[in-house]
C-alpha cells in the first residue's frame, strides 16, 4: 500500500512538472529606460521609454526585442512596441517596423509600418506582417516585396515565408524583376538559399531575346536556366517553340524539348514537328528528330517532308532545310523519296540526294536512287534538283543528274510501262505544277506504247537516240521527238517479247509512293514517348490562421478572462488582438461551425 501511494505521489509530481514546463515563459525586461508602473490603469502594465543609454530591450525564449517605447502587460504576457522596433531571432532573422505586438502566450507577433524582415539571403518588405514563432512562419496579405541580390525583386499581393526551409510562397499578381528578365505568374515558390523558383499556373519569363510561357515550370534565377512541363512555349524573334517538356538556357538562347513538339517559323510560314528538338536562337538553327515533319504552309497546297532528322538553319531570308535519312515528301500533285533532301528557300531549290553508307549491313545502306512522282510519272536518278518560285508557290522545272529514268504506267495494259532513260533529264512544269515538257539528253533509250485516237494499241516503240523531247498534256504523255541519229522500231505487241519490254535498270516503285501525309510515316517503327517527370503539382498554402493557431489563441483568451474579470465577453483580449477581424469572427463561432467552414487567408481584412 505504501509502495502504491509513493508511485501515485511520484506520478502526480511528474505530471505537474510537465505541465509547468509547458507553460509559456514570461517576457523579461533586459533594459527598461524610463520605467513607469501603471497598475491603477491596467493591472500588470509597465510603460518603458528609451533614454540616452539606449532603447528598451526585452527578451522572450530566444527573441530579442528593441524599441523606443514598450507597453508590457505582465499579467497577459503581452507586449506593444513603438518606434524603431527591432526583433532578432538568433543570427538569422531580423525584423524592423514602426509598431509591433507580441504575445508570449501564443508566440504570435504582428508588425506594421515599413516592416522589413531580413534573413541571410533575402529581405522582405511589407506594410503589415504576421509572425508565428511556433510554426516559424511569417505571412502578409496586403502586398509585399522580397529582394535577393542575384535573383532580383519579387512582389506579390500575398506571401508566406517558411523559415525552416528558407522558402517563400507567393500568391496573386506575382512579379519577379531582374535586370535581365521578368517573371509574371500567379503562384510562385521561391527558395532564398538556392534562388530556385517554381512557377504554377499561367506564367511568363520575358528577356530581351525571348518570352517563355508555361503553366508548370522551374527557373534557376542565378544560372538563368529552367524547364517547363505543362503547355510550354518559347517565342523567339521569328520562331515559336512548343512542346510537352522543355529545357531552356537564357544565357545561350537555347532550348530543347521532348514530346509533341511544334516549331513555327512566323516569317517563312512553315512548321516543323517531332518528339525531340533543339533550338539555337543566336545560330538561327533548329534540330528535330523522332517522327520529324516539316510543313511548308502554302495558300494553294502545303508541302510535307518527313525524315529521321531535320535541321533548319540560317536567317529568315536565307533559310536552309536539311532532311537526313529515309526522307519522304508529299504534296497533292507531287511526292518523292530520297536518302537526303536539301532545300534552299531563298533560291527555291530542292535537292534530292542519295548518299552511300559505310556499312553494307546497314538497312539504309542499300543504294536507292531519289525518286519523284508527278501525276502518273515516276522520275529517278542519282540526284534530282527541283526549282520553284518562292513567291508564286509554283514549280518551275527540275533537273536529274546521271542515270535519269522516266516511267509511267500504260493507261490500258496491266503490265505495260512507257519508259525513257538517259544521262540527264530536264523537265518543265505548267502553272498547275504538272509536267509539260521533258528533255532526255545523251544516250537516250525509250519504250512507248503507241496508241491511236481511240486508244487502240498500234504497237510498242523501242528506240535509241542522242536525245528525246516529250510533251505532256494535263500530266499524260502526248507526243515525243527523237534527235541525233535515232534508231527506232515499232513492234506489233505479239512480236515484242515480254522479257524485252523493260529497259535496263527499270525499277517501278509505285508501292513506295506516299499518297497522304500519314503515308510518310509508314516505314517508321512504333514510337513510344517517354513519360514526363520532374515537377510536383502545386501544393496550395495551408491557412496561416489555421485551426491549431486559433485553438492556441482561444486557450490564451480563456486564461486572460479568468485572470481579469473586467474583460467583457464581446471585447477581444490581448491574445486575440493580432488576429484579423474576419478570422476573429470565425474564432467566436461554435467549434462545429468553425470546422465546417475553413478559414480563408486570401481576403483582405
Amino acid at each position: 500500500m505504501k509502495i502504491l501511494k509513493s508511485l501515485l505521489i511520484f506520478s502526480f509530481f511528474l505530471f505537474a512538472t510537465q505541465i509547468y514546463s509547458q507553460e509559456p515563459k514570461k517576457i523579461e525586461i533586459k533594459y527598461g529606460g524610463f520605467l513607469e508602473i501603471k497598475e491603477e490603469e491596467t493591472p500588470g502594465l509597465k510603460v518603458m521609454t528609451r533614454d540616452d543609454s539606449g532603447q528598451v530591450h526585452v527578451v522572450h525564449e530566444g527573441v530579442d526585442m528593441y524599441c523606443d517605447q514598450a507597453l508590457l502587460y505582465s499579467n497577459e504576457n503581452f507586449l506593444e512596441a513603438y518606434g524603431n522596433v527591432s526583433m532578432k531571432q538568433g543570427d538569422t532573422i531580423n525584423m524592423t517596423a514602426k509598431y509591433a505586438e507580441y504575445s508570449g502566450q501564443t508566440k504570435l507577433a504582428f508588425a506594421s509600418g515599413d516592416v522589413v524582415l531580413t534573413e541571410p539571403n533575402s529581405t522582405l518588405t511589407t506594410d503589415t506582417l504576421y509572425f508565428d514563432r511556433l510554426k516559424q512562419q511569417s505571412f502578409y496579405r496586403t502586398g509585399g516585396r522580397v529582394v535577393r541580390d542575384s535573383s532580383g525583386t519579387i512582389t506579390s499581393r500575398i506571401g508566406r515565408y517558411y523559415m525552416d526551409s528558407k522558402k517563400y510562397q507567393f500568391v496573386k499578381d506575382v512579379i519577379l524583376v531582374h535586370p535581365e528578365y521578368t517573371i509574371n505568374t500567379n503562384q510562385l515558390d521561391f527558395y532564398s538559399e538556392s534562388g530556385y523558383a517554381y512557377l504554377y499556373g499561367p506564367s511568363t519569363i520575358t528577356t530581351a531575346d525571348s518570352k517563355t510561357y508555361c503553366e508548370k515550370g522551374f527557373y534557376d534565377t542565378e544560372r538563368k536556366i529552367g524547364h517547363g512541363v505543362k503547355n510550354t512555349r518559347i517565342d523567339y524573334d521569328n520562331r515559336i517553340f512548343e512542346g510537352d517538356s522543355m529545357y531552356f538556357d537564357n544565357n545561350r538562347s537555347f532550348a530543347s524539348a521532348t514530346n509533341n513538339i511544334k516549331v513555327t517559323d512566323t516569317i517563312n510560314n512553315s512548321v516543323i514537328k517531332g518528339h525531340y528538338a533543339e533550338v539555337y536562337k543566336d545560330k538561327d538553327s533548329v534540330f528535330i528528330t523522332k517522327r520529324a515533319l516539316a510543313i511548308s504552309v502554302q495558300e494553294k497546297d502545303s508541302i510535307y517532308m518527313h525524315a529521321d532528322t531535320l535541321m533548319v538553319t540560317g536567317k529568315p531570308e536565307k533559310r536552309i532545310t536539311r532532311a537526313f535519312r529515309n526522307v519522304k515528301m508529299y504534296k497533292s500533285d507531287m511526292s518523292g523519296k530520297a536518302d537526303s533532301i536539301h532545300v534552299d528557300h531563298e533560291k527555291g531549290l530542292t535537292q534530292m540526294i542519295n548518299l552511300a553508307r559505310l556499312s553494307s549491313k546497314d538497312a539504309f545502306a542499300v543504294k536507292r536512287r531519289p525518286v519523284l512522282w508527278n501525276e502518273e510519272n515516276q522520275m529517278t536518278g542519282d540526284t534530282i534538283h527541283i526549282y520553284s518560285n518562292p513567291k508564286t508557290e509554283t514549280i518551275d522545272s527540275l533537273y536529274v543528274f546521271y542515270d535519269a529514268f522516266l516511267v509511267s504506267q500504260d493507261t490500258i495494259s496491266e503490265d505495260g510501262f512507257n519508259q525513257v532513260k538517259g544521262k540527264t533529264l530536264t523537265g518543265f512544269f505548267d502553272e498547275t505544277n504538272k509536267l509539260k515538257t521533258v528533255y532526255i539528253n545523251k544516250n537516250a533509250e525509250s519504250i512507248f506504247y503507241a496508241r491511236d485516237d481511240k486508244q487502240e494499241l498500234i504497237g510498242i516503240d523501242k528506240a535509241k537516240s542522242g536525245s528525246i523531247t516529250i510533251e505532256f498534256n494535263n500530266g499524260e504523255l502526248e507526243s515525243y521527238y527523237r534527235a541525233q541519229q535515232p534508231d527506232a522500231i515499232t513492234y506489233p505487241e505479239s512480236q515484242f517479247p515480254k522479257n524485252a519490254r523493260k529497259l535496263k535498270d527499270f525499277d517501278w516503285r509505285g508501292d513506295e509512293r506516299p499518297k497522304s501525309v500519314e503515308d510518310l510515316f509508314s516505314d517508321d517503327p512504333p514510337l513510344e514517348l517517354p513519360k514526363i517527370k520532374g515537377i510536383d503539382d502545386y501544393v496550395p498554402q495551408k491557412e496561416f490562421f489555421d485551426e491549431e493557431m486559433m485553438e492556441r489563441v482561444k486557450k490564451a483568451e480563456e486564461e486572460e478572462r479568468k485572470s481579469n474579470s473586467n474583460i467583457k465577453e464581446e471585447d477581444p483580449t490581448k491574445a486575440s488582438r493580432q488576429i484579423p477581424k474576419k478570422e476573429l469572427i470565425e474564432l467566436k463561432k461554435d467549434p462545429k461551425d468553425q470546422l465546417s467552414q475553413p478559414l480563408k487567408n486570401n481576403d483582405d481584412n
